[in-house]
């Protein structure tokens, strides 16, 4: 008897409506679905007409569930690894299954789709394609200092939970005032919505806003002259305090500090646009 595969199934971030036609098919076609959350996985499956048996995989229960799911590929049938959103292993469980599955010789078969790193890279504005992909940030503030210090010229992309992000940017803003910050929040979702911004500024944008959903964040690196683009940022951000119109602050920056027009429009354009 041919052996089963495994294979690990991306699913929506939050609108259901993103799944790819592959995995819904893979679904279907799988003995057996091995979910984070089944109830969360049922919605999507009543959604698309999948009638596979779920059994739960989670963090806690993934090592000792290993041998059930590879009965299952012995005898030659399919599992279907999925997480609650998103593309599994990604700060989500199933490494052990995955790492059990190769071990034991069977085929690890991904099902690629939605991300919610991927849906904030797409979106914001960025120098270069480095970043480096840290996962949940510690929670210890000392632990996330030492991180952002060690990591001053790469592009921080993390998760953050809303009832922590208000912390982490305080941390962060004393740090790097005006460092500048992309935050994601309810990707994909009727409430979507991206902010790039300094540290500084969304510390206060997020202090009077209700925060709801996941989080996807990416710190920017500093750069060489990251000291003056701060400043020439701050003066800019004040003079948008005082009610100045875009055409106006081009003007006073221009000839008071000798910035470049052009570069002053492209500071006010991503404000506006974040």
């Amino acid at each position: 008897m041919a052996s089963g595969k495994l294979f690990i199934v991306s699913t929506p971030i939050g609108n259901l409506s993103d799944i790819t036609f592959r995995a819904v098919e893979t679904l279907k076609n799988a003995s057996v679905i091995a979910c984070e959350d089944t109830r969360n996985t049922k919605i999507l499956c009543e959604k698309y007409g999948i009638k596979t048996p779920l059994e739960s995989c989670h963090k806690f229960s993934e090592s000792r569930k290993c041998e059930f799911f590879l009965d299952f590929l012995k005898n030659g049938e399919d599992v279907a690894l999925v997480s609650d959103a998103g593309t599994p292993l990604i700060s989500d469980p199933g490494v052990k299954l995955v790492d059990e599955a190769r071990l034991a010789g069977y085929n690890v078969v991904p099902i690629v789709g939605a991300s919610a790193i991927l849906a904030l890279l797409a979106s914001i504005p960025r120098q270069n394609e480095d970043f480096k992909f840290i996962g949940f940030l510690p929670r210890r503030k000392s632990q996330i200092e030492n991180l952002v210090n060690a990591n001053k010229t790469e592009n921080l992309v993390f998760y953050e939970s809303p009832n922590r992000l208000i912390e982490t940017l305080s941390t962060i803003s004393k740090m790097e005032t005006q460092r500048k910050i992309a935050i994601g929040r309810e990707l994909t979702k009727k409430f979507e919505e991206i902010k790039v911004d300094t540290v500084e500024n969304l510390l206060e944008y997020y202090s009077s806003h209700v925060l709801k959903g996941e989080i996807a964040c990416m710190l920017y690196a500093l750069e060489e002259n990251s000291g003056k683009d701060n400043e020439l940022c701050s003066k800019i951000f004040t003079l948008k305090g005082l009610k100045l119109s875009d055409k106006d602050i081009v003007s006073v920056v221009n000839s008071l500090y000798g910035a470049p027009k052009n570069e002053i429009k492209e500071i006010l354009l991503q404000n506006k646009n974040s």
